[in-house]
Order: structure tokens, then sequence, then C-alpha cells
């Protein structure tokens, strides 16, 4: 595979960031390690319910193994246990996307993939108020670090991987030498709490041994209490925060896709630890609530109608909507350019994100950036007939999923843009960066999906029949 070097220009000096769709070789990681210097900005800016968010993820665990375990029963004792938390896709990283971005834009792989620039994340709504964030990824080799992947150097074993490292994924972030001084390693957390440098949002990923992925509930919840159990020592990190313990996906596809998830933390009112929240909630949740706690505006996808965690909402006045999640799977891909899966349907076109006048969950309307980037191009509604989903991917099956005698199949809603880039020629197969156009819209090899719509008016269209 390729591999390049991008020169970013930062406090008048050249960074070196190797951008590569796999893993570079040990000498360029030690050149790019050495010009690169990490950077923590803070600020204080109060909150509605929190003056911290921080998101801790584990790897593919169904809802059931991970609520008997012995550790995450533990860790649910020490606050609240959110027993109606969904994911929103298969594989990993639509999951880790949507976080940052209200939108898993169709992705249905784990691949090499740059979304374009002129796609917004949570990192422009927290700097409309100027607060401070980060994230951490275990043994990542260097702050900003742009490859597939990182190895254990002893032993070559998975280790660092970029599916898993949201905002590392995203052009407005990555083409940014200041920005990717924010995304950096453990060391460096345990650094910035030493130095009170953190920052007041960060999303903090384990590595492929600690999250899971390569073992087991087992190992992961015992290496998850010792590491909250370590945090929970640093009043600077714990105090005044809300910190979200979650999984990315369960580890069968074909169930529906829930996830055991817990809020811990000092901001947590003490009548609060120990119970449960029944409220549904997603992977946009945590988006759509930390705009609500800093009165931020909305990304306009599906953080825009989401939930937001009880405990918010209460002092926000947002009513949450109720769902019925019995015929709720949320394990299949939208319809666009990153649907690459044998039974998912390719379309070359991006969905536009609401850019109107809506209020979204926290009533603080539209981004104005997205507004400017996207408001000029007029979505239009194509509902088309579903096809086959692909329950396992990655894998070739040759008929599609059938549960209690329904066959399963993706998302019926493609949504396109009016107004878009001509295809650049791209075949669904390949891993190219999209590039954006002069509309504002990004073309071909980028992501599509659906626009934003309430959830709860939406809600029917995430069954599949």
């Amino acid at each position: 595979m390729q591999s390049a070097i991008l020169l970013l220009a930062s406090a008048g000096a050249a960074v070196a960031q190797l951008a590569t769709t796999s893993e570079p070789s040990l000498s360029q990681i030690q050149q790019a390690a050495a010009t690169v210097v990490p950077s923590s900005p803070t600020s204080n800016v109060e909150g509605v319910a929190f003056k911290q968010f921080y998101q801790i993820w584990l790897e593919n665990i169904d809802y059931s193994a991970a609520s008997g375990d012995e550790n995450q029963k533990y860790l649910a004792s020490k606050g609240i246990t959110l027993t109606n938390y969904w994911a929103v896709a298969h594989p990993s990283e639509p999951n880790y996307i949507s976080s940052a971005a209200g939108d898993q834009f169709a992705l249905d792989n784990d691949d090499f993939w740059q979304i374009p620039e002129n796609v917004s994340t949570v990192a422009d709504l927290l700097d409309t108020k100027k607060i401070s964030w980060g994230e951490y990824q275990e043994h990542s080799p260097y702050p900003g670090f742009q490859g597939f992947n990182y190895s254990n150097q002893e032993n070559f074993a998975n280790d660092y991987v970029r599916k898993h490292n949201p905002l590392v994924i995203f052009d407005s972030v990555a083409s940014n030498a200041s920005r990717l001084t924010q995304i950096k390693n453990f060391t460096n957390l345990w650094d910035d709490i030493k130095n009170d440098k953190l920052p007041q949002w960060a999303f903090i990923t384990p590595n492929m041994t600690d999250d899971a992925h390569d073992t087991n509930i087992t190992f992961a919840s015992t290496w998850e209490r010792g590491f909250i159990e370590e945090l929970e020592t640093h009043s600077n990190f714990w105090n005044e925060s809300l910190i979200l313990l979650t999984f990315d996906e369960t580890e069968h596809y074909p169930i529906s896709n829930k996830v055991f998830s817990i809020l811990l933390g000092g901001a947590i009112p003490k009548d609060l630890v120990g119970t449960v929240d029944d409220t549904f909630y997603t992977h946009y949740s945590s988006l759509a609530t930390v705009q609500a706690n800093w009165r931020l505006p909305s990304l306009g996808r599906w953080d825009c109608g989401a939930n937001i965690f009880q405990l918010v909402s209460n002092k926000t006045g947002y009513t949450n909507y109720e769902v019925d999640t019995s015929n709720l799977y949320l394990n299949s891909s939208f319809i666009g350019p990153l649907s690459q899966n044998v039974y998912s349907k390719y379309s070359s076109t991006w969905a536009a994100p609401l850019t109107g006048n809506q209020t979204c969950s926290a009533g603080h309307g539209i981004l104005q950036a997205v507004k400017d980037t996207w408001g000029k191009l007029a979505p239009t509604y194509n509902y088309t007939s579903p096809v086959p989903y692909d329950t396992d991917a990655g894998k070739d099956v040759s008929t599609p999923f059938s549960r209690n005698g329904t066959t399963w199949f993706t998302g019926v809603n493609d949504t396109k843009l009016a107004g878009t880039g001509t295809s650049d020629g791209a075949s669904p197969t390949s891993s190219t960066a999209p590039a954006a156009t002069s509309s504002g819209a990004a073309s071909s090899t980028g992501t599509t999906g659906k626009l934003a719509l309430a959830v709860s008016a939406f809600l029917p269209f995430l069954a599949v029949f």
C-alpha cells in the first residue's frame, strides 16, 4: 500500500506526519516522532451538569456478556447503568466516527479512510466556545500519528489501530498540525493529569489487547477497573467529570446492537450512584449531551434529535423520547460510497445535514459552518428497495440473514444531494480519500447514508423489516 508524508506548518516549524494506508516502517515513525511535540490546551468553561466529559470504549462484546462480568458490575455500582444504550452499526469504525461527527456515513468496513475537510466534527463544536479537547490513544507512537496501525514492537501483535481513533479520520483535524498534536497516547494522559493540563473533552481508547478486541470481557474489564480506580485518585480528572464507559458494538452481528454502558465521575449526583437509566440512547447521544451541557449547536446529523443523558436533560428542560425497541437492531449500514460489503448498495453521493432553523436536542440550532458549507445543497429523499445485509462484515455470505422467518436487509434510506460534485471514478471497493468540491460537497469516495432527521420521526426506517 502507498505511504505519504504530509508536511504541516505549526508555530513556524515543519511538522512531519505520516498518513499511511499500512503500518509505516519503524524508521519512518522514529523520524516523524522526532519532530512532533504534543500540545495540551486547557479551558475552564462551565457546563450545565458537568465541566469535563470523557469516554472510554471497549470492543465487540454482547450486552449479556458485559452485564454479567463481575468487574463491570462493580463499575456500575459506582455510577449509573445505561440499560438501553445502542451502537449504531457494524463493524467498529462506523461507530467510532459516529461519536465524533454524528453520522456513520454508510461506512460498513474498517478500511483506511480520510473524510474530507468540509465534514464538521465535535472539535468544531467545542472550538466555538474555546472548550479544550483531545484524544488519548494507548500506544500510538507519537502525537497525531496517521498510520493505519502500530504493532507491538516486541511481538508484533495488534496494538494501536487507526479505526479506533475517531478524530484522526477527519481531514478537518488531520490537515491541521495544531489539532493533530492534541491526539496523543496514554503517557501523555498521565503527564497531562500530573501537570493539570487535561482537556475538558476527551476520547480515550485502549489498545487492542486491553479493549477486549484480541482478548475477552474478563481481561478487558479487569484492565478497565484498574484504569478507572487509578483515574479516580486524581481529582482533576474525576471530580467535575462525566465519564462514559461503553462498547463500540456487539460481538455477534445479527442480534440487537445494544451495548452495556455506564456513567461515572464526580459530576453524578450522589443520589444517582448505583442506579439505572432505561432511557433509549445511542452513540449519538454523547454528542447531543455535550451540546446540551455547554449550550453548543448541533452538527445537523444524527446528533440532532438524539436523546441526551437524563441527568443533563433534567437540567435543561429537554424531554427525551420513548422508543419501542422490540424490533430495533441498528446492525446494518445505510447506502453510500463507503458501503463495500458484497451485499451493500453503493452510491457516489454524500448526504447533507440539516441546515435550517431546527433547534435539535440541545435547543441551540445548527453549527454555522455546517449551514455555510451545506445550506446551498437541497437534499432529496429517495427510499429505495432494500438490499441484502452482509451479516458478518468482511465475509462473503451467499444468502441474506434469516431470523424467525424474516429476511434481514440493509437500511432503506438513500438520501442524495442535488448539486454535488461528479464522481471521481472510484469504485465501491476503493479506499482513496475523497476530494472536496467547490460546492462544499464531496465527490464520490466519501460518505452518505441519510439526512439527519429527527430520530423520533425516522425510527421506523432504522428497524430492518
